[in-house]
């Protein structure tokens, strides 16, 4: 997991609530053993809508997503995080976010930042009138703000997560943090294992 620590860049509003995984990477794309190479399918049938909002080139290198209620929901499928990924997004800020995408997410490093509802409208209708215009997002003083100064906002999030992320260690990367320990059962292993004898 890479490490996390500024994220800034434009913001792409997706003005929509309740967005599920099967929206954001269909099914039928699951079935793909890579985990990189999603990007091109990400919000697939939405992006048949030459108006949708991911089409618009103003928007085009963007690190940031705003969000609505409840977005990820469905079913659980990492894939979801490696779409958005391959989008080029390394932080979405919206209202909330279901647990299992969210939880998903911090796996990923993909950050998840929820600020109330009308944080969220403002951010959205200025990234709507100003494309081009930069929000930051910085781990380290758990604050999003506009890059020009004007506008800032603290947000929450576990002491624990956040010292992972910043390290870039996932699950694995913590066992991997006590390899010498472990190294060292394994070498008295076979003195701990049950001895049997033939009779």
């Amino acid at each position: 997991m890479k490490q996390v620590s500024t994220v800034r860049g434009k913001a792409i509003p997706l003005d929509r609530v309740n967005v599920d995984t099967d929206q954001i990477i269909p099914a039928k794309h699951l079935k793909r053993i890579e985990r990189t190479g999603y990007g091109p399918f990400a919000f697939e049938s939405w992006r048949q809508d030459d108006d949708f909002v991911v089409n618009n080139p103003a928007y085009d290198g963007a690190k940031i997503m705003l969000t609505r209620e409840n977005f990820g929901s469905g079913s659980s499928r990492e894939h979801a995080v490696w779409a958005l990924e391959g989008l080029g997004i390394e932080a979405l800020v919206g209202v909330s976010f279901a647990d299992i995408f969210r939880n998903n997410s911090f796996q990923g490093g993909l950050l998840t930042i929820e600020l109330p509802e009308e944080d969220i409208d403002y951010l959205m209708a200025r990234a709507e009138e100003l494309p081009n215009s930069e929000v930051v997002v910085d781990l380290a003083s758990q604050t999003v703000r506009t890059a020009d100064g004007s506008w800032e906002r603290h947000f929450e999030i576990d002491a624990y997560k956040k010292y992972r992320l910043e390290h870039g260690l996932d699950d694995i990367s913590m066992t991997l943090e006590y390899d010498d320990d472990i190294a060292a059962f394994e070498g008295q292993r076979s003195e701990l294992k049950p001895v049997t004898t033939d009779e």
